[in-house]
């Protein structure tokens, strides 16, 4: 998982994200790569982050995390996070 459109404007920003998230707090032994896609993709929609929707969604998907389960997750946060976070 590469975020790859930071390092075009700010390339520090880029590999700092690289080091410290993607390869820092994503490899955490605690939880599974699925599970973090899960939780990371329910963050995003609930904070109404359309470009990091789709990023995370491509990515929670990479990890195991079905087109079914998505589908259910944005319906279930559409209850709490409000119907425009779920559509």
């Amino acid at each position: 998982m590469k975020i790859q459109h930071i390092s075009s404007g700010s390339p520090a920003l880029a590999r700092y994200t690289e080091e410290a998230l993607l390869q820092g707090a994503w490899q955490r032994p605690a939880l599974s790569l699925r599970d973090r896609g899960i939780i990371t993709l329910a963050s995003v929609i609930t904070r109404s982050q359309p470009d990091a929707v789709i990023f995370y969604t491509h990515s929670a998907l990479e990890h195991g995390v079905t087109p079914r389960e998505i589908s259910e997750i944005v319906t279930h946060l559409a209850f709490y996070a409000g119907w425009c976070n779920g559509s």
